[in-house]
């Protein structure tokens, strides 16, 4: 698996955002940055029962994170079409307006080494991607454990301070300062 300091992939992929249209072949890039971070998480599939509540949770924090200079990708190694299909379904993931990538090649999920083998679907994998488009935090979750969105956010403030931050730590504290 891909970790802090690893390249993030570069692949041109699928991917579907809003349900105002059936997918036409839109990509996006994984390499490119645009000078921002990056928080891109996987889910296992659509139509599930915890992926909704994570990426919902995540579309709650949409605007937090673009208030961080930082882009947010949802992924998952389902089709375009199934992602348009999930989103017209349910009010609640239709206003989740952040790209989705359809990564049902696997390619992605591969090259960043997050596939459950035996169930043939990406771990729940969130990566923070620094505007080099350098991993400086990965987590990844079993199948059945639902992540902490806000967590990521946390994360994200402490890793843009570029100081020691403590246990805990929240936007706004004090950050270690050792004596010389």
């Amino acid at each position: 698996m891909l970790t802090v300091g690893d390249k993030f992939p570069s692949l041109t992929l699928p991917v579907q955002q809003g349900t105002s249209a059936l997918p036409a072949d839109e990509t996006i890039d994984t390499g490119e940055t645009g000078g921002k971070w990056k928080v891109v998480f996987y889910w296992p599939k659509d139509f599930t029962f915890i992926c909704p509540t994570e990426i919902i949770g995540y579309g709650e924090l949409k605007s937090d994170f673009e208030d961080r200079d930082a882009v947010l990708i949802g992924a998952s190694t389902d089709t375009d079409f199934v992602h348009f299909a999930w989103r017209k379904s349910d009010e609640r993931l239709a206003n989740c307006d952040f790209p989705w990538i359809a990564d049902n090649s696997k390619k992605l999920a591969s090259a960043l080494g997050i596939v459950a083998e035996d169930a043939g679907v990406a771990y729940r994998a969130t990566f923070i991607v620094d505007p080099h488009n350098v991993i400086q935090h990965v987590t990844v979750n079993g199948l059945n454990q639902g992540r902490n969105p806000q967590e990521a956010l946390r994360v994200l403030d402490a890793l843009q301070t570029d100081e020691l931050c403590p246990c805990n730590w929240s936007q706004g504290e004090e950050v270690l300062k050792p004596a010389a």
